[in-house]
């Protein structure tokens, strides 16, 4: 954890249409394990859907795992 009171908050999302997330969990599972607060989106989501989250969960950063 960073000298914040508070955990860096981290929105991770997979935009597009690719299938395949299991890079994206391992970098969920190291931020956390990392002291940092983490909301993975899942599968499939647009860039509308990603900033709404970013939004309502108030993060600190957005980390995108894009096939291409």
């Amino acid at each position: 954890m960073s000298e914040r009171d508070v955990p860096i908050r981290v929105l991770v999302a997979k935009p597009g249409l690719d299938g395949h997330d299991r890079g994206a969990k391992v970098v969920v599972k190291a931020l956390r394990d990392a002291g940092m607060e983490v909301i993975y989106t899942g599968l499939h989501q647009n860039v509308d859907q990603i900033v709404a989250t970013a939004i309502q969960e108030d993060v600190d950063v957005i980390g995108l795992s894009i096939l291409n």
